[in-house]
Order: structure tokens, then C-alpha cells, then sequence
């Protein structure tokens, strides 16, 4: 199952109060900041209260989700000196995935795929990278892949704390990419069953899951696919956000956002091609039951024929009579006849190969 949203059109262009209608969920504010000897996190309860403690010794990460109120959003917009356009497509929750340089900072929209009660959830991230803020902007707050990076800079592992506000850049499109492998081979696995039930018997079921596969294929790649072009356009940025640093890991993500799209080609031309499997067992099985309807109706042709002929019963003076009317075992004779004609015809068949 997929769920997927749809914006309503903004009425002008920066101005995000249109949305609040379509999400009504309160957005929760939190706060993580950490550098190589400290970490905290907190709770917020709005903006005014997040400015206060902001610190520019560590990195900041800034974390909102939920766009139920739009006025939390343009505080937090008006604070951090974000530009109306980026608000704009924050709030209209359906853009293609991109990295945009404004003045100060980088707007980075991205789809985050996750895995949730035997479902496949589809959610817009946005993310503003600073000099020492990363804002993190979720449509909803129950569901996210980030935890994993949350314990690790709670730990103390790897190089996040170690690191600036790039990295955790980084780190954060990394998580999300690698969310997908999992959903990836789970795909594969529902597609080799559906292989194998098709090689077995072709039934309308498995064209319905094969369908299914194939819809949630081509989200996945809409998802991933503009991933490489906003990856590289962060490979390549020289407005010094970026350190050289890491544009090599993000090279990395590069290369694993890569992979997702050769597997993805690879499932969806399996898709394709069981699409044609079932459609030639279709064929072949039709043409089975054909050939075996055909078979029995030749062979009840002349048992259709000679008693035809017998149920006349003609019975009169003229000397053009049927004399078999009048046998003693002219039933029986009936019998045998009929069992000549489909034992001569079981032969021909098996001669030619037919059955």
C-alpha cells in the first residue's frame, strides 16, 4: 500500500497559509546541539524560546514536524533568515527533490521512504543547512528514519560529533537512502513469489500484485532518481557550506543512491518481464483447454453422426430400408461401432502428437 499526498495550490507565491487546511496536526519543535565534548536535547515550545538557546560553539539541529501551524513556520523562517520561496515549498509538499544555494544557506528538499505496519510511506523532508543551524522539516512527527543518528550522536560514535553542521548534513540524506534497501529487498522477495506462483498457475491475484510491484517500483525511482543531481549539486558547491571533506562522503551517497537506481531498473524490467509471463501462460493455458475441447469434440463428431443416422428409425415396405433396424444385436452392433470409431481416433491423435 502507498499513501501519497498531494498539495493545494498556494494562492501567491511565499506565502505558505494555504496548507494549514490540509495538515492539521500541531507541530512538535525539538532541539539537538552537540559538539565534541557535550550534547543536549530538548523539547520546545516555540521559536522565541529556540532562539534563546541557539548557540554558534556547536551545531544545532532544529527539528519541526508537523505543518499544522504555518505561523510557527514563518517565525522560524523570519528567525533564521530563510527565503519565502523555500517556505513556499516546504508547504506545498509534493516537490521534486533538489538542493537550492539562496544568500546564507542551502534548501534541500528530499522524499524520505519508510516502512511502517506492512506499508510503504512516502513524506517530504526539508532541510536548511547554515554555518551552525541544520532545520530538519517533517510533514508529521510520528513516523521518521533519523533515530538511528539521534543514538549515535547521543553516544558519542562516528564522526558526527566531531563534525560540522555539512556532516550532519550528510548523515541525515545518507540515513534516508539507506532506509531503502530494506524496502528494496522486501520488493524483490514479493516479486520472486510472484514468480514463482506464476510459473505454477497464472491467476488474476498475481497480475494485481504484480501491478501493485510495478506502482511502488515507479514511486521509488520518482523518489531517488532526482537524488543524484541534488547530491551532486552539493559535490560541487564552493560557497563553503560544504567542506571538501565531506563532498567525499557525500560521493558515497552518491554511489549508494546509484545502486538503488540499477536495482530498481532491475526489478522493474523483472516486473515487465513476469507481465509477459503471465500473459504467455494466459495464452498457453487457454490454448490447452482449447485443444481439449477440441479433441472431445471430435471424437463425439461421428458418435454424433451414427446416432443421428439411427435415431431416424426408418421403418417402412421399401427396399431401400436400413436392414440394421431389424438386426438381432443391432445394439450392440451400435456400441461396437462407436467404440471403433474413438479407439481409431485416440490412435490418430497419439500418432500426430496431439495428445
Amino acid at each position: 500500500m502507498i499513501r501519497l499526498k498531494f498539495p493545494r495550490p498556494a494562492t501567491r507565491s511565499g506565502d505558505p497559509a494555504t496548507r494549514s487546511q490540509l495538515i492539521k496536526q500541531e507541530p512538535t519543535l525539538s532541539l539537538i546541539q552537540y559538539n565534541e565534548k557535550a550534547f543536549t536535547e530538548c523539547k520546545l515550545a516555540n521559536v522565541s524560546e529556540l532562539l534563546s538557546k541557539v548557540r554558534e560553539d556547536c551545531v544545532n539541529w532544529v527539528n519541526l514536524s508537523g505543518l499544522g501551524n504555518t505561523e510557527m513556520l514563518r517565525e522560524l523562517g523570519e528567525t533564521f533568515k530563510l527565503h519565502s520561496l523555500a517556505l513556499d515549498d516546504v508547504i506545498n509538499a509534493s516537490e521534486r527533490p533538489k538542493a537550492e544555494l539562496f544568500e546564507d544557506h542551502f534548501f534541500i528538499v528530499s522524499e524520505m521512504v519508510y516502512w511502517k505496519e506492512q506499508e510503504i510511506y512516502f513524506e517530504q523532508l526539508s532541510l536548511f543547512l547554515t554555518q551552525h543551524v541544520v532545520i530538519t522539516i517533517q510533514e508529521e512527527d510520528s513516523f521518521d528514519v533519523f533515530e538511528p543518528v539521534r543514538k549515535r550522536l547521543r553516544l558519542a560514535r562516528g564522526f558526527a560529533r566531531k563534525m560540522g553542521t555539512d556532516y550532519l548534513t550528510y548523515v541525515l540524506l545518507d540515513t534516508m537512502m539507506d532506509q531503502i534497501f530494506p524496502i528494496l529487498e522486501y520488493a524483490g522477495d514479493g516479486i520472486e513469489a510472484i514468480e514463482d506462483g506464476l510459473m505454477q498457475r497464472p491467476s488474476y491475484g498475481a497480475l494485481k500484485r504484480l501491478y501493485k510491484s510495478k506502482r511502488v517500483l515507479l514511486q521509488l525511482r520518482r523518489a531517488v532518481w532526482p537524488q543524484r543531481e541534488l547530491l551532486n549539486t552539493l559535490i560541487r558547491d564552493d560557497s563553503g557550506l560544504i567542506t571538501h571533506g565531506v563532498q567525499i562522503f557525500l560521493r558515497d551517497c552518491l554511489g549508494h543512491a546509484t545502486q538503488i537506481i540499477d536495482l530498481l531498473e532491475t526489478y522493474r524490467d523483472l516486473v515487465a518481464g513476469l507481465m509477459d509471463v503471465y500473459l504467455s501462460g494466459i495464452g498457453i493455458r487457454t490454448n490447452e483447454i482449447i485443444r481439449v475441447l477440441t479433441l472431445v469434440s471430435t471424437i463425439f463428431i461421428p458418435l454424433t453422426f451414427i446416432a443421428g443416422v439411427y435415431g431416424m428409425n426408418f421403418s417402412t415396405n421399401s427396399p431401400f430400408n436400413m436392414p440394421e433396424l431389424n438386426w438381432k444385436f443391432g445394439y450392440e452392433y451400435f456400441w461396437g461401432l462407436c467404440l471403433v470409431c474413438v479407439v481409431s481416433l485416440l490412435i490418430f491423435f497419439k500418432s500426430k502428437k496431439w495428445i
